[in-house]
């Protein structure tokens, strides 16, 4: 694929806006910011566990005492397959889940 220069850019951000409209613009980028942005925390996550779980069972072979329980899987917001939905519902989904494991996290502690 050929670079991109300044004047195609140009020509593609005009076609965008005739396409899309200047208001709806900010709105699409916005909420394509927030939906990579849980992308990445989420799959950096997912590496930290992995991470996190290699140690462990190295330890655990070098010892070699019964390995710890799997942690439980956090149960789905909806019974719709995850194919079914579309990658705005999805990422909706998504950031309400985020909000209540801030929202768990947040809360104080009682013992």
């Amino acid at each position: 694929m050929p670079n991109l220069g300044p004047t195609e850019l140009i020509i593609i951000g005009l076609i965008l806006v005739l396409l899309f409209g200047a208001k709806k613009l900010p709105e699409a980028a916005r909420g394509l910011g927030r939906s990579l942005r849980i992308f990445k925390s989420e799959t950096a996550k997912l590496r930290d566990d992995d991470e996190a779980d290699n140690a462990t069972t190295t330890v655990v072979q070098a010892h070699a005492q019964p390995a710890a329980p799997a942690p439980q899987p956090i149960p789905a917001a909806t019974s719709t397959p995850a194919s079914a939905l579309s990658v705005e519902e999805q990422a909706r989904q998504l950031e309400e889940q985020a909000a209540r494991l801030r929202a768990q996290a947040g809360a104080p502690k009682t013992q």
